[in-house]
């Protein structure tokens, strides 16, 4: 079976760019005679015409010009192919994706995305989203290399690396137009038992699913993200908890009221986590970066936008 050889597709381009066969072989570095007997074999293998000959220059047909269009596409795949080859020799990842919570947004890192992308052109980028414990499951699967946000503590076992980037506050919120918006006294479990409550669903898939603040038996609303969460809370659904940046603006305005609780939820770490093994070059760039003091506020800027 007949295939359309790289060296033959490199031998249309220098001809159609430079106008003649003499032209194409300087370039190339070939004699004349092989540039002749490439494209007359190639011509006579497809059954068509690839250049009407008019003297010393040629000019390409329009079965020659389809065929030049697509196969620029090849050889520039192949010329991608061979620098991220030499990138992996040199430590470079071909691929890395960097999973996120799903309360974050890549948005907040456009400005490194736009860096890494000028020093590692080569290494696709992927973003994921995850939420609760599905972020560190995700890692743990391999299905990203690197966590950006994640919630709460790590599973235990180890096999990987954490960094905390930061602490957020969690207030207990509802709705002026809800019920709970009218009881003087700290809330506690016996005012809660007569409401919904809005919860947010774990991503995992093989551990075990983390609920926080909710009681056993309680009616209760899940949702896939905190955002959505915090919509319905407006809106009056239910009640719950909300990390403090994402409600602050909602209580200033007046549109949620924040209320006392008898038991309130802890203040939560977040991390930045990778797995022990990997040091590829471009995780190790994302790393350095993220470790910067202000990446928790410039992930809360991104979040109310």
């Amino acid at each position: 079976m007949f295939r359309i050889t790289l060296d033959a597709l490199l031998i249309l381009d220098a001809i159609d760019r430079l106008g003649s066969f003499a032209a194409a072989g300087t370039a190339l570095h070939k004699v004349p005679s092989t540039i002749s007997y490439t494209v007359s074999k190639l011509e006579q293998d497809l059954g068509v015409q690839v250049f009407v000959r008019l003297g010393p220059k040629v000019t390409i047909t329009k079965a020659g010009s389809e065929l030049l269009n697509e196969g620029r596409h090849l050889l520039k795949a192949a010329e991608d192919l061979e620098h991220r080859v030499r990138r992996v020799a040199l430590g470079w990842e071909t691929e890395l994706t960097i999973g996120m919570d799903s309360l974050f947004s890549p948005s907040a890192l456009v400005q490194d995305i736009t860096e890494f992308c000028k020093v590692a052109d080569l290494t696709r980028l992927r973003f994921s989203q995850e939420t609760l414990s599905g972020t560190w499951e995700a890692l743990m699967d391999r299905r990203v290399d690197l966590l950006i946000g994640a919630a709460g503590e790590g599973p235990s076992g180890g096999g990987y690396n954490s960094y905390e980037i930061g602490t957020v506050e969690f207030v207990f919120a509802v709705s002026p137009e809800h019920p709970l918006a009218n009881v003087e006294h700290p809330l506690g479990k016996s005012d809660f038992n007569h409401y919904l409550a809005i919860s947010v669903s774990d991503s995992v898939r093989k551990m075990p699913p983390r609920t926080v603040g909710l009681l056993f038996g309680q009616n209760t609303l899940a949702l896939p993200t905190m955002h959505s969460k915090y919509e319905f809370q407006l809106a009056g659904v239910g009640f719950g908890f909300l990390p403090e940046p994402l409600a602050r603006q909602a209580i200033l305005s007046g549109l949620l009221l924040e209320k006392r609780v008898e038991e309130p939820r802890q203040p939560e770490p977040f991390y930045l986590a990778w797995r022990t093994e990997d040091n590829g070059a471009g995780l190790k760039w994302w790393i350095e970066k993220m470790k910067s003091p202000d990446l928790l506020e410039r992930l809360w800027a991104a979040v109310n936008k």
